[in-house]
């Protein structure tokens, strides 16, 4: 399977239930809400790239004066309407690499490791450059090993191949994690910031 189908098969619910999140895992979560928190503001147009259920604009909607949301899965687009849609957030279907908007956001961002699960991981940044001024992703770091095969586990995918870049699991889920060095040969000029013990924040 492919990330495409596993994603499609409802992962992402399973993964999103505190239950299944090992405390590494929800505190990684917690300092990623907390950054939007701080560079999140009422003038912000926002542009939140594989928001899967639109968990992090709902989160914030009061303190936006426009998010948009993309992501590839109808299901989860069409859950993010129900849940958190109307003024002034706005969700739609599409491919990351091809965005149908225009270049007017102040913020563009792609969460928890969303990054890490797309193939074309250039062609997500370009269009993240293209639309907007600033650019946030958050990933995982080489030392988040353990506390995802736990996560992966406990949402029924355990992991059956690792390597130095990515972790395999029994459902095809391929996540991959990244060092400091590969975040600047993938991204090129940027900012690093650790995020808990497991990941970074990257400002490019």
């Amino acid at each position: 399977m492919s990330n495409d189908e596993v994603y499609a098969s409802g992962l992402l619910n399973r993964a999103l239930d505190p239950g299944t999140q090992p405390e590494a895992i929800r505190a990684f979560m917690q300092a990623e809400i907390d950054l939007l928190d701080d560079i999140v503001t009422e003038t912000t147009a926002w542009l939140d790239v594989g928001c899967g259920t639109g968990r992090h604009l709902a989160l914030l909607r009061a303190r936006v004066r426009l998010g948009v949301g993309v992501d590839y899965e109808q299901a989860y687009v069409i859950a993010a309407h129900r849940n958190a849609g109307g003024s002034p957030l706005h969700f739609i279907t599409a491919d990351a690499t091809r965005l149908p908007l225009s270049p007017d956001f102040d913020l563009a961002t792609c969460m928890t490791n969303t990054w890490g699960t797309m193939n074309d991981k250039h062609g997500v940044l370009a269009e993240m450059r293209r639309c907007a001024r600033r650019r946030v992703v958050s990933v995982f770091s080489e030392r988040s090993s353990a506390a995802r095969r736990e996560w992966y586990r406990r949402f029924g995918h355990p992991v059956i191949e690792e390597s130095a870049e990515w972790l395999m699991t029994e459902g095809g889920l391929r996540s991959e994690h990244f060092t400091e060095a590969r975040l600047r040969a993938l991204i090129g000029d940027c900012t690093i910031y650790p995020c808990t013990d497991i990941g970074y924040i990257v400002r490019f």
